[in-house]
């Protein structure tokens, strides 16, 4: 008999045409990873211009771009493919709970592996949530809805914010060394290990490129409107410093 007819031998020979483990396929689209990065950008410099007036300018161009790609976020998520929704998110929330009580379950295998990645999931959706009120307090000291004392409700929003961002870094990178992979790929190039033929059919590059577009504009129409442009004056500080005394003696 052959021994390749064997029942033993089918069972350790992979099947004709059987997916390569190690094929990436795409997760991942262009506007998605995009908006990711711009973001992230956005983010870092809207904190790092934050501490110093003088700054005030880049500050706030930077807070408007954030808050926009959080609205852009949201309709692609709503108007976008399947994969751009925020439905994998709720999946992840709804499975905290089962996963929580599997703890006090006798004899139960808890399943670390998911608890990776919902606590991944957790820390996005944390810095998402952040966005609204972090953007309205920033807005609202801005456009003087009130005195310093939401300044500094914006700043702790920011501090917040910051942790949030951090602990959301940590765990991926803490998720890729315990797993050697890399996480962070999908954001990266789009692709993800075991991906097969990826669900992503369409990377929509234009649209991403309509993204970059429009927040350059916006970038260059700000430095444009602004009288100094984006970066520090001194004689910006002692007229904003200037302005809030007069309002704060009235």
């Amino acid at each position: 008999m052959n021994q390749s007819n064997t029942p033993h031998a089918a069972a350790i020979e992979p099947p004709h045409g059987a997916p390569d483990a190690a094929k990436k396929g795409w997760v991942t689209d262009a506007p998605t990873r995009m908006f990711h990065w711009l973001f992230a950008v956005a983010f870092v410099v809207a904190y790092i211009s934050g501490d110093a007036d003088d700054w005030m300018a880049m500050h706030v161009t930077a807070g408007y771009i954030f808050g926009g790609l959080f609205v852009f976020r949201g309709l692609y998520a709503w108007l976008g493919p399947r994969q751009a929704s925020w439905a994998p998110l709720e999946r992840k929330a709804a499975g905290v709970w089962p996963w929580l009580k599997s703890f006090g379950q006798p004899g139960a295998n808890v399943n670390w592996r998911l608890g990776q990645n919902l606590a991944l999931a957790g820390s996005i959706v944390a810095v998402l949530v952040l966005v609204v009120p972090l953007v309205l307090t920033g807005y609202g000291f801005y456009d003087k809805w009130a005195g310093h004392w939401l300044k500094e409700v914006h700043e702790w929003f920011g501090t917040v914010a910051l942790w949030a961002v951090l602990i959301h870094v940590g765990l991926l990178l803490l998720i890729s060394a315990v797993r050697r992979q890399n996480h962070a790929r999908p954001m990266l190039s789009g692709r993800a290990v075991g991906g097969g033929g990826g669900p992503i059919r369409a990377r929509r590059r234009w649209l991403a490129t309509l993204l970059l577009a429009a927040v350059l504009g916006f970038v260059w129409w700000q430095w444009q409107d602004s009288p100094t442009g984006l970066l520090p004056n001194p004689a910006d500080r002692l007229s904003y410093d200037r302005d809030w005394q007069l309002d704060d003696d009235d």
